[in-house]
């Protein structure tokens, strides 16, 4: 679910739509890796606008290497199981949650630092409402985003620091091994493009869908602890990504930006606004439009845009009029064929 910088500008010269409060430059396009014919100068720009000159993966990559360097056990310590690693990593993971989805909830939403500019849906969030737990959907997401998705996150880290201390998982060795930790560390977002489309597909069949995902849809308005809210069930389908690393030479670096980008991206990409603002101007992409629609009509948008895995599958809504008005034709088509006699 990643924004790469190039749907996030404002729609100059055309008429808002009335759907959205800040609509992006329509339509929404897809990364041209798939063009014919590919067009490398259009791909590098891609990749570059989506790491640089600051992006949430540029951040969430520092913080990765900080928490590498200074607030992980050792390799040595991970070779047993020992609850006090391990809970040292749930507490810097809480830690790490309540900095980065906290910290934009409290400037957007708390203190309205930027009012409803960049602000895609200005609909409040949903108060004395019992689908939420607490009848609250801000607490019903932290509850989920702290309670399931930080406990998760944290075991799924201490599997893969223990296997790999112990030679279970394939380590980076080599003359080569940091242009291979580069690479891999580029890598893993494209990954999470491919995975995240696979499994969403898989979360939206009825059954699992009812009893799981639609937790995480209870959001038809998002704000940044919308994004780790999920069922368990979820929580252990949508990380088990990390799982990868039981095949490509890793490295305790790779794991925890591996884990720490699925988490914290969570909160970056709903956080509902297109970016924070440094006076008048946009330093930085957040909550990616492509997903909003999603996220209001369900059945839209399950990956995102590294990919186009939805304009394959006809499932992509590019925010346009005419891209709505296709999509409800297909919806209609699909309530008659459901409704059909057989």
């Amino acid at each position: 679910m990643q924004n790469t910088g190039n749907d996030q500008e404002k729609n100059h010269g055309k008429a808002k739509p009335k759907t959205w409060n800040f609509p992006p430059k329509l339509p929404v396009t897809v990364s041209p890796l798939f063009t014919k014919p590919v067009k490398i100068e259009a791909v590098i720009k891609w990749f570059f606008l989506s790491w640089f000159p600051i992006s949430e993966r540029l951040i969430i990559l520092c913080i990765s290497v900080l928490c590498w360097l200074f607030f992980s056990p050792s390799v040595e310590q991970t070779q047993t199981f020992e609850w006090g690693w391990v809970v040292h990593i749930y507490l810097r993971n809480l830690l790490l949650m309540i900095m980065v989805a906290g910290g934009l909830h409290c400037y957007l939403y708390v203190f309205r630092k930027q009012g409803d500019e960049l602000q895609y849906d200005t609909k409040p969030f949903a108060q004395n409402k019992s689908s939420f737990t607490f009848n609250n959907q801000v607490w019903d997401n932290i509850f989920w985003s702290c309670v399931s998705g930080v406990t998760i996150w944290t075991a799924y880290e201490a599997l893969m620091l223990w296997s790999f201390s112990n030679g279970y998982s394939p380590q980076v060795t080599g003359p080569f091994s940091t242009l291979w930790l580069i690479g891999i560390i580029f890598f893993i977002p494209i990954w999470e493009t491919f995975y995240f489309y696979l499994i969403h597909r898989f979360l939206h069949v009825p059954v699992l869908y009812k009893f799981a995902h639609s937790l995480h849809h209870r959001n038809t308005n998002v704000g940044p602890w919308s994004g780790f809210s999920m069922h368990p069930i979820e929580h252990l389908i949508y990380l088990a990504s990390v799982l990868i690393h039981f095949v490509i030479p890793s490295h305790p670096l790779l794991i925890i930006f591996h884990l720490q980008f699925y988490a914290l991206s969570a909160a970056t990409t709903h956080t509902g606004f297109a970016g924070l603002l440094a006076g008048d101007k946009k330093w930085i992409n957040l909550g990616t439009f492509h997903h909003q629609p999603h996220h209001r009509y369900f059945e839209c948008n399950f990956g995102a845009l590294e990919i186009a895995w939805d304009k394959w599958f006809g499932s992509f809504h590019d925010g346009t009029e005419p891209s709505h008005q296709a999509f409800m034709q297909r919806r209609r088509e699909q309530v008659r064929a459901a409704h059909k006699p057989r």
